[in-house]
């Protein structure tokens, strides 16, 4: 049955569902290795050998208002994505997060009959609960990474799969931290701040001018603060102090920092993955702000705070995002004898307790590829 060959189009429009993506295939090959796949994606998908029609860096748009000034763009993009669908006719369409585009994809080949699996459900639970009634009558196969998830969509009628969630993975780090801190010039003996302010240009440049005030005034207080920062592949930051230092791998630069300031999203779970204690912040324009308090039906941004419903890292929004507001909470996290730190370390080890267990993506990889075999035998 190995021989036979399978056909499958994913669709991941922002960097995080890119690497969710490269690893998905390869974890599929690694089962079924005549399989090919083709579709949008970023560098992750495109090394793990999938063709890409559009790259995450032309895909990845954050607002309101900036969907609307990308919309023409985005309807074309769209319109050859049905088009290439209807001519190739994969045997499976897997949709990664990015829902905006994913689930009107999914309405408009809806007719074509192609099962569809999601990836990084939409987190519908959090705000639009009404596209839950999109995703039953379009999606084959729902494979959720939050533990939560699994009986919020079930009882809303859309059969749910958990997986686990991707951080669970135990992926080392090839570089010890030695290493890692004779590369960077850094010394152990003080306290490394790390800077997380986004993966989008248009978050970091809202971001970027209330993150370098907040250093000047932490460094009042610690003038010995070693502050780098985790720079996603495509934005840059101006202007950048020549004492900052630049890591491209997050991931590292998370587990050397002391504590954090990072932007709301998918690192903020990674962080308590890594036992960085952190302080969470994010502004959005005005009218994409006033959007998101209308239509927003949880507690909290970060998603440490949302898998754990209580607060266990302070999170700063919009106009609560000033230098004042995120020196005094990224203070006491930076002396690791704080009874605050100690605190926000154990709520992290509750978070890390949900995410289930390692082969997150083999699971995932086994369950689209049986039953894709199924309808395609």
């Amino acid at each position: 049955m190995n021989s036979e060959p399978l056909k499958f189009f994913l669709v991941a429009g922002e960097p995080s569902g890119d690497l969710h993506g490269g690893k998905l295939i390869r974890a599929m090959q690694n089962i079924h290795p005549n399989s090919t796949f083709m579709g949008h994606g970023g560098n992750a998908m495109k090394d793990a050998g999938m063709q890409i029609l559009e790259h995450t860096d032309d895909l990845s748009i954050m607002g309101f208002v900036e969907v609307i000034k990308h919309l023409p763009r985005m309807m074309k993009i769209m319109g050859k994505t049905i088009d290439t669908i209807t001519r190739t006719k994969p045997d499976r369409v897997i949709l990664i997060d990015y829902p905006g585009f994913n689930l009107r994809l999914g309405k408009n080949i809806q007719h074509l009959g192609i099962p569809i699996t999601y990836f990084i459900l939409p987190q519908v639970w959090a705000w639009k609960e009404k596209r839950v009634e999109t995703m039953k009558a379009v999606l084959d196969q729902a494979l959720s990474i939050f533990p939560f998830e699994q009986d919020w969509f079930e009882t809303r009628g859309l059969p749910t799969n958990y997986v686990g969630h991707p951080f669970a993975e135990q992926e080392h780090v090839d570089e010890t931290s030695k290493d890692f801190y004779q590369r960077h010039d850094l010394t152990i003996e003080h306290p490394v701040l790390v800077l997380l302010p986004g993966s989008r240009q248009q978050e970091v440049d809202r971001h970027w001018p209330i993150f370098l005030k907040t250093v000047e005034r932490l460094k009042q207080d610690n003038p010995n603060l070693q502050v780098m920062v985790g720079k996603a592949a495509n934005v840059s930051f101006t202007p950048i102090p020549n004492t900052f230092k630049i890591e491209d791998n997050a991931r590292k630069a998370m587990v050397a920092g002391t504590a954090a300031l990072v932007s709301s999203g998918t690192a903020t779970l990674e962080c308590a993955v890594e036992d960085t204690p952190m302080v969470v912040c994010y502004k959005l324009s005005g009218v994409s702000w006033w959007m998101a308090n209308t239509m927003a039906s949880v507690k909290y941004a970060s998603m440490v705070n949302l898998i754990a419903d209580e607060i266990i890292v302070p999170e700063f929004l919009q106009q609560d995002m000033t230098a004042s507001n995120l020196v005094a909470a990224v203070l006491p996290l930076l002396d690791h004898k704080n009874n605050l730190r100690k605190k926000m370390l154990t709520g992290f080890e509750k978070v890390r307790r949900t995410l289930g267990m390692p082969g997150v993506y083999d699971r995932a990889a086994e369950s689209i590829l049986s039953k894709t075999k199924v309808e395609h035998d």
